[in-house]
């Protein structure tokens, strides 16, 4: 059986070094692109992303990326703000997105205990069956770094708090996204890189 194929959505501003050795420990091949026929040919595709909405979606834009991203049928992953950009839209300057999922990103709500950006690591309550998250426990802990957020919703297969609780996790049909890092997240995140390997 070949090796996944894996094409990592070049969508700017990311620090891919981790996810792609965290791939390759699984067996993997990955490369970075913002080539459409790339994207279209790989058995799996992931997009990642840090910094802004807007940002990202203009450098889609300008690769011609939006349509081919909505229209993949393989298995895709977002991956933080590569969640954000599969949504509807995001707060964060008002950007629209890619539109996968109908949501909305919010920002997070501060308190003098939750200040924002909410970083590091938060317990994830699993409130879908996917095969995303086969073996991945209820109350298993997440590395989260993001000042914005997906609400619950009816696509949320797993939630995580901050001043009140957010989705963690998303999915619907083959496009699946995570608010948290699952290449800096230790054992649980390497079993959800592993689930998402093995769909097909």
């Amino acid at each position: 059986m070949a090796a996944p194929d894996i094409a990592i959505v070049d969508s700017g501003g990311a620090n891919i070094a981790s996810l792609v050795y965290a791939l390759e420990r699984l067996g993997a091949k990955c490369h970075l692109t913002a080539k459409a026929a790339e994207i279209a040919a790989a058995s799996h595709v992931i997009l990642p992303g840090v910094g802004a909405a807007a940002v990202a979606m203009d450098r889609l834009e300008q690769a011609a990326l939006v349509d081919v991203i909505a229209d993949l049928a393989q298995p895709v992953l977002g991956i933080c703000l590569g969640m954000q950009l599969l949504c509807a839209a995001s707060a964060e300057d008002g950007a629209k997105c890619i539109g996968v999922f109908d949501a909305h990103a919010d920002r997070l709500a501060a308190s003098p205990d939750t200040p924002v950006p909410n970083m590091g690591w938060c317990e994830i309550s699993v409130t879908g069956e996917s095969p995303l998250l086969d073996g991945v426990d209820d109350g298993s802990w997440f590395y989260f770094v993001h000042s914005y957020a997906v609400p619950v919703g009816e696509r949320t297969l797993a939630t995580a708090s901050h001043t009140g609780k957010f989705s963690a996790v998303i999915g619907r049909d083959n496009f699946f996204a995570t608010q948290f890092h699952p290449e800096r997240s230790s054992a649980s995140g390497a079993r959800l890189l592993e689930n998402f390997l093995a769909l097909g």
